[in-house]
């Protein structure tokens, strides 16, 4: 049977290929071969990935879109979450998760019968761990804003501390020509800190 991994991380600090040897692992176990690894480091509170949708356009029906959580695949809102599934099911794409251990069983093979039971009982199961992954998401979200709004009120906020030596190394390649997806790449950061650096350096040469 054949499998496509879907790899992804929150931002550019982190590394989307953390679990790869784990999802290796556990395709081995069950005879699945890989056709590809699809890694970005993108929200999963955003429909808009490239990658997942990459893999979504190789699949053939029938394949499986290997991930390492089902928190990796979405934390979406409840309408983002019913479109990709629709594409899923479009695609006839079966989602295998290793924290979902029903799903497990659509990576074996099973008569017509047997293979809607579990697409059924897995469809369920998908549903209820993307309604707790976006709950989890929220929860997050609103006690960084509330620690920040109380660290702001007790005049102790000072936002996230700047990482001067990459953003002179950023500054130092715009300097030499290079593009910005070019740095991206070399220094592993995002595309919204090379802008702030640019930027940086043009309000820096209008002054002078």
């Amino acid at each position: 049977m054949l499998a496509r991994a879907y790899l992804r991380a929150s931002t550019a600090d982190q590394n989307a290929t953390r679990a790869r040897e784990q999802v290796e692992a556990f395709a081995a176990d069950r005879n699945l071969r890989i056709a590809g690894f699809y890694v970005e480091n993108e929200s999963g509170a955003k429909l808009a990935r490239p990658e997942l949708f990459r893999l979504l356009t190789d699949s053939r029906p029938g394949d499986i879109l290997l991930v390492e959580q089902v928190d990796r695949l979405s934390r979406l809102t409840d309408a983002d979450w019913k479109r990709l599934r629709n594409e899923l099911s479009a695609r006839e794409v079966k989602v295998v998760a290793l924290d979902l251990p029903t799903s497990h069983q659509l990576a074996a093979g099973s008569d017509e019968f047997t293979g809607r039971v579990l697409t059924a009982i897995n469809d369920l199961m998908l549903d209820i761990l993307a309604a707790v992954a976006r709950k989890d998401y929220e929860d997050r979200r609103r006690r960084v804003a509330q620690g920040q709004a109380k660290a702001k009120a007790e005049g102790r906020y000072k936002g996230r501390p700047e990482d001067s030596a990459k953003n002179a190394r950023i500054a130092q390649m715009l300097m030499a020509g290079l593009s910005w997806s070019q740095i991206q790449e070399i220094l592993e950061c995002s595309r919204g800190t090379v802008a702030k650096v640019a930027a940086r350096m043009r309000q820096e040469e209008a002054a002078a």
